[in-house]
């Protein structure tokens, strides 16, 4: 089982990204999924969640209204679109998959990790 997170880069403030999280080797179409970051020095943090069937949502307040999170069942894919990009979002972005059906805010109830994608946004 792999998860592959890409869609990061070197971008400026106020811009966008679209992170894109590929699954192989099992669907996992009953499970939340979520995107979590981690800034050089800081712990791990919850971005936003989806449920198994994308009907619930949550974010955390620092990205909430800024970013949309999504999910493909049937392409085995998990997507993370950020907009008006600021300098604290700054962070190793990790794509996860649940071990429930809705998702968590915390990491250790999330069992399957993608390795990181990494988002760097300039002043």
């Amino acid at each position: 089982v792999q998860l592959q997170a890409y869609g990061g880069g070197l971008v400026q403030t106020g811009d966008s990204l679209r992170l894109s999280c590929a699954a192989s080797g099992r669907t996992f179409s009953s499970y939340a999924k979520g995107w979590f970051r981690q800034a050089p020095g800081k712990e791990r943090e919850f971005v936003a969640g989806i449920s198994w069937n994308g009907g619930s949502t949550n974010y955390a307040d620092s990205v909430k209204g800024r970013s949309t999170i999504s999910r493909d069942n049937a392409k085995n894919m998990v997507y993370l679109q950020m907009n008006s990009l600021k300098p604290e979002d700054t962070a190793a972005y990790y794509c996860a998959v649940s071990v429930f059906s809705i998702p968590t805010l915390s990491w250790n109830e999330y069992d399957y990790w993608g390795q990181g994608t990494l988002v760097t946004v300039s002043s």
